[in-house]
């Protein structure tokens, strides 16, 4: 493996106090934020079902979300993270909700557990940010037994062109995310070789996410993303894409 460069930006933005404090409400406040957790809760507890005493890994779990989503549906989770001070957060929200639930810094390049430690291994909107997204992915093979859940922003969607934007931004010395697209073979080649097959495929919006977060209208982004489903643009261009992989 390469291990991860700590100057990376993945690493230099999470790891910023004021960042940690406000991603809840930067990426999961208003109507549209409201509406990306709850369809992402409801989609993670769903195949990941039934919940109740199985073991699961949250990998760059940051400020705990969908950590405590599965302790309150009974799991037994372990939440881990780059970032000490995304996981204090975390480790807060934990408390005050009286949930179990147990947070450590790791890297999702090197995963600090046994193989098939647990029954199932989530990963979201990480592998679109690491330096070598195809060794957390077989991390993530490798440490589950029985089902891998990952996320990422599709090639061929209009996250590509935002993504081309913000990396030529980043070159010039902008202070953004300057995030990857991936193929969707590639990432089930990874799967594959780590012992994974796909069995669900779920994309999420064929408009860019900050475009409905601009208009900021639930009713809006329902109403049109559903026409756009409906004239069969969300299995071509939708975005992001979440993969459901079993052993």
């Amino acid at each position: 493996m390469t291990g991860a460069p700590n100057d990376h930006y993945s690493y230099e933005h999470y790891r910023r106090r004021d960042v940690a404090e406000g991603f809840d409400a930067l990426r999961f406040g208003g109507p549209i934020g409201q509406l990306i957790q709850a369809t992402q809760q409801a989609l993670l507890l769903r195949v990941l079902a039934p919940l109740e005493g199985r073991r699961v890994l949250d990998v760059g779990t940051g400020t705990g979300r969908a950590a405590l989503a599965f302790a309150r549906a009974g799991a037994v989770v372990t939440g881990v993270d780059a970032s000490a001070e995304m996981l204090a957060v975390a480790e807060r929200q934990a408390a005050e909700q009286k949930l179990p639930a147990v947070f450590q810094v790791a890297d999702a390049h090197q995963l600090p557990f046994g193989n098939r430690e647990f029954d199932a291994a989530v990963s979201l909107r990480v592998i679109m940010h690491t330096p070598a997204w195809w060794e957390c992915v077989a991390e993530l093979c490798r440490v589950s037994s029985h089902r891998v859940v990952i996320d990422f922003p599709a090639l061929g969607s209009f996250a590509s062109i935002e993504s081309a934007i913000r990396r030529m931004r980043k070159a010039m010395g902008g202070n953004v995310e300057a995030y990857r697209v991936l193929r969707e073979r590639a990432v089930r080649d990874v799967l594959a070789a780590g012992g994974f097959r796909v069995i669900e495929t779920h994309r999420q919006f064929v408009l860019p996410i900050n475009f409905h977060k601009l208009v900021n209208s639930r009713a809006f982004t329902t109403g049109v993303e559903g026409a756009l489903a409906s004239a069969g643009l969300l299995r071509l261009l939708g975005s992001p894409v979440t993969m459901v992989a079993e052993r």
